[in-house]
């Protein structure tokens, strides 16, 4: 996190609403984000992970509130911006964190309550964030979205067709998004992760086992999976003002997986 002080005055003070915030890539972004004074708020459907974090945070001083949350709901999303925005007083940055994926098989064996599922938390949530976040953040003057991808949508891994599929919308609403936002100053960015050390590395494996995970690392030529903190710090970055020229961006935080 030290290589990211210099930032703390961009971000301090700004109220951050993060999404799957109770473990994982949704846990280290909360709190790189609190540790640079920003407040937090820590939702996931995990109730007892989200008070969790939360406290974890205020605990070392920081500004955070834990809300529970379900992103395929609307009216979850509406209920939670708009107590987000009255408890801190607004709202700046929204990280569409949460994801799901179906187990790695066959295409044809996925159910359709699985497919509707992944679209739902994957891209649907996104949608139903933009219909109440953004007007919050226009009435704020500006703000900033990121969306968190997948290498998944720009390189398929075989036996993850549908949540590859979800990904790639992710990856290109964004750019849509950053386009049609940019007249009311808000940039949206999104993270393209490679599999890394979370709870959803289980499903994409199938079956977690050392050879598999070896199978997975072996095609990261940096030579390891990702962990939160890699996405947690570049999310840092690209919501930051000194990025104020980067929007429409899919960061491949991927250790060279994609080229």
């Amino acid at each position: 996190m030290s290589d990211f002080k210099q930032l703390s005055r961009s971000v301090g003070g700004s109220t951050v609403f993060v999404t799957g915030a109770a473990s994982g890539m949704g846990r280290a972004t909360a709190l790189v984000f609190a540790a640079e004074g920003a407040n937090v708020a820590v939702t996931d459907h995990a109730a007892d992970g989200a008070l969790a974090v939360a406290g974890e945070i205020t605990a070392s001083g920081g500004s955070a509130r834990a809300w529970t949350l379900d992103v395929a709901n609307r009216d979850d999303i509406g209920a939670v911006v708009g107590d987000v925005a009255s408890h801190f007083g607004g709202l700046d940055i929204v990280v569409n964190n949460a994801g799901y994926t179906h187990l790695n098989q066959s295409m044809l064996t996925v159910s359709e309550e699985e497919f509707d599922r992944v679209f739902a938390v994957n891209v649907k949530s996104i949608y139903l964030m933009a219909k109440h976040a953004v007007p919050r953040l226009k009435a704020g003057g500006g703000g900033a979205i990121l969306n968190i991808g997948s290498t998944a949508g720009i390189r398929p891994r075989p036996g993850l067709a549908w949540y590859n599929a979800s990904k790639g919308a992710v990856n290109l609403v964004t750019k849509s998004m950053a386009v049609e936002l940019a007249p009311d100053r808000i940039r949206v960015n999104a993270i393209a992760p490679v599999a890394g050390e979370t709870p959803l590395l289980a499903r994409f494996l199938g079956e977690d086992t050392p050879e598999r995970r070896e199978a997975f690392r072996a095609t990261v030529p940096w030579g390891r999976l990702s962990i939160p903190e890699d996405v947690a710090n570049a999310a840092l970055f690209l919501v930051a003002d000194e990025s104020d020229m980067i929007t429409g961006t899919v960061l491949q935080v991927d250790g060279g997986r994609c080229i």
